[in-house]
């Protein structure tokens, strides 16, 4: 295959991604203004539900301009020799191949951070704020994007260092050690995330003794869950959006619950909330995607060291000079095809697990309390009660509203 017919099938398959989130992004708009599921009509009253209607429309016109911009900007970059001309800079001032490629990809990578920057401003300060969600300042914000542009830079400039280490030891072997690496750096993640990561961004502290404490705990005995570490998250200075989530195992496992979630429901909501998430632990979740997604991650280093060596791939992004980094960009264009069809089996299998982990809630506690929690926090989101099933199909990793309720109504019929 030459270089010209790789360039012209990298146009294709960017063409065909975005052609297709925005026929899903469509379908799903189509439905926006759909009668209210049965069962549901209790989630919003008419403002509530106009007001809903509203922020989802102003999302989608917002998205799809956004998405435009970006899709043409990128295609405009590739067919001008973009990507050789930033290789081109690098190399003028370093002819160190990891050097060249950290200082590559730290060009691409703020460049379209600022590019990216006007749009993420926009969408949490106009649109965020007008519909009540947004509770960021602008010192917040702007100390969050300086944090996560360090942890990307130490996390992503360091795998990278390591990974083309291995690679001048290795050559085409290389992906081995890369994997097994990868397979640490993942458990190691989930194991102190909470400890490490989350620090930087938000204030983690242990929930207060009291009732909630003590119906957490006394469930937590019914199904023989020890849990010792429950912690409360103040993710209000950012969001009026609610959330709970279960990380780690273990020693190291930890429930988080969101200061908002609090606020919002019942403590026999929460608890429900909470026996949703102890069904992921009970039902080895956690588990089951780090396995997969540790197969996932070895069968993409393994096909990518197939091509590593093939300087046909650097010359269709205009660059003679074959080496790792432009062979990796390359790679990760026309690996997207397979990108999407794995995605959608990581988000078949969510969806599942979510559905066995509302069944797990609904056996061991009670049904009532975390359908009614999941329609308040439906409500307070302004979530959308009708999306399209294709939409659904792709880019859902939890079943619809409707769809979680039918099945926990089901299951106990």
């Amino acid at each position: 295959m030459t270089a010209t017919t790789l360039f012209y099938g990298i146009i294709a398959i960017l063409t065909a991604n975005f052609a297709l989130e925005r026929v899903l992004a469509y379908l799903n708009f189509t439905w926006y203004k759909k009668p209210v599921p049965a069962g549901l009509e209790d989630v919003y009253d008419a403002t509530a539900y106009a007001k809903s209607q509203k922020y989802k429309s102003v999302n989608y016109r917002f998205s799809l301009l956004s998405s435009t911009l970006s899709f043409a900007l990128l295609i405009g970059f590739l067919s001008l020799g973009g990507f050789a001309a930033v290789d081109t800079f690098a190399r003028s001032f370093t002819t160190h191949e990891i050097a060249v490629a950290l200082l590559f990809f730290g060009i691409i990578g703020a460049a379209s951070t600022l590019l990216d920057l006007p749009f993420d401003y926009y969408g949490t300060f106009v649109i965020e704020e007008r519909f009540g969600f947004n509770k960021t300042t602008i010192k917040t914000y702007m100390l969050d994007k300086v944090k996560g542009l360090f942890v990307s830079v130490i996390l992503g400039g360091g795998l990278l260092a390591v990974i083309m280490l291995c690679y001048r030891w290795a050559g085409t072997h290389f992906w081995w050690y890369v994997w097994i690496l990868i397979i640490g750096i993942s458990l190691l993640l989930n194991l102190f995330y909470a400890r490490l990561i989350v620090p930087l961004f938000n204030k983690q502290t242990p929930l207060e003794a009291g009732s909630l404490k003590d119906a957490i705990a006394s469930y937590a005995a019914q199904v023989g869950f020890t849990i010792d570490h429950i912690f409360v998250i103040d993710g209000s200075k950012r969001s009026t959006k609610a959330n709970a989530y279960f990380s780690g195992f273990g020693s190291q496992k930890r429930i988080t619950l969101y200061d908002t979630l609090i606020t919002e429901l019942t403590e026999d909501e929460i608890v429900a909330v909470l026996a949703h998430e102890v069904g992921h632990y009970k039902k080895h979740h956690i588990i089951y995607n780090l396995i997969l997604n540790t197969l996932t991650t070895g069968f993409t280093l393994w096909l990518f060291s197939l091509v590593v060596d093939s300087g046909t791939l650097s010359q269709a992004l205009g660059v003679a000079q074959p080496s790792f980094h432009i062979g990796l960009v390359a790679f990760g264009f026309l690996f997207a095809p397979i990108s999407t069809v794995t995605g959608l089996v990581m988000s078949l299998l969510s969806r599942k697990h979510e559905y066995e982990a509302d069944h797990y809630a609904a056996q061991t506690y009670r049904k009532e309390p975390l359908i009614a929690g999941l329609k308040k926090l439906s409500r307070n989101s302004l979530s959308n009660l009708t999306p399209h099933p294709a939409y659904v199909f792709v880019n859902y990793s939890h079943p619809s509203l409707q769809q979680r309720i039918t099945a926990m109504q089901q299951s106990s019929t």
